[in-house]
């Protein structure tokens, strides 16, 4: 990743785009995610499977609305952020990272879509450790999410993270994983 000022500015690493390699060598820039965006989505959503549309959403989905579309997209960067990965070549969107900071300021929960065909490359990791690397700079105290116990990808992936996972006492069939302090820099792979 380029280096950015640590003035406790996130703005720094929010404007940060690295250019990466996937492991099959597929060039991408991580970037964050601006309205004109809403022109990659419906590509972008083209390639992601009902089944991965509910281990996101945790509800079954054909398909995101136009009202979705719109929430995802128009963000309050004071509170939320997200990235995108955009493959550099195609210029298609290959996913995407939220973070959504709680009332207080100090902690935040993420989200994360990767185009199915894409599982297992490496996109959600790059954009795990972008959004590890943003909180860090933010200062939050704690980083957690959701994920649906049989999603044993992203729990393994939570785990490989440094993010301590528990079941969630009031969703069964939900685990919360959660990152405290995510102060330490989490090496590449």
């Amino acid at each position: 990743m380029q280096s950015c000022r640590d003035d406790g500015s996130d703005t720094d690493i929010a404007l940060n785009e690295p250019h990466l390699t996937l492991r099959d060598g597929t060039q991408v820039l991580i970037r964050r995610l601006v309205a004109d965006d809403a022109a990659l989505y419906p590509d972008f959503l083209s390639d992601v499977t009902a089944k991965d549309l509910r281990l996101r959403f945790f509800g079954p989905m054909r398909e995101v609305s136009h009202e979705l579309l719109d929430k995802l997209i128009h963000y309050d960067p004071a509170r939320a952020m997200a990235f995108i990965a955009v493959d550099e070549q195609s210029r298609k969107m290959l996913g995407v990272v939220r973070l959504h900071d709680d009332t207080g300021g100090e902690s935040a929960e993420f989200a994360v879509l990767v185009c199915s065909r894409l599982k297992s490359h490496g996109v959600g990791w790059l954009l795990m450790k972008h959004m590890i690397e943003f909180s860090r700079h933010k200062n939050l105290k704690t980083v957690r999410g959701q994920v649906l116990s049989e999603n044993t990808t992203m729990l393994a992936m939570c785990a490989e993270l440094g993010f301590h996972i528990a079941d969630d006492p009031d969703e069964p069939g939900v685990k919360t994983v959660t990152l405290p302090s995510p102060t330490a820099h989490v090496g590449l792979r």
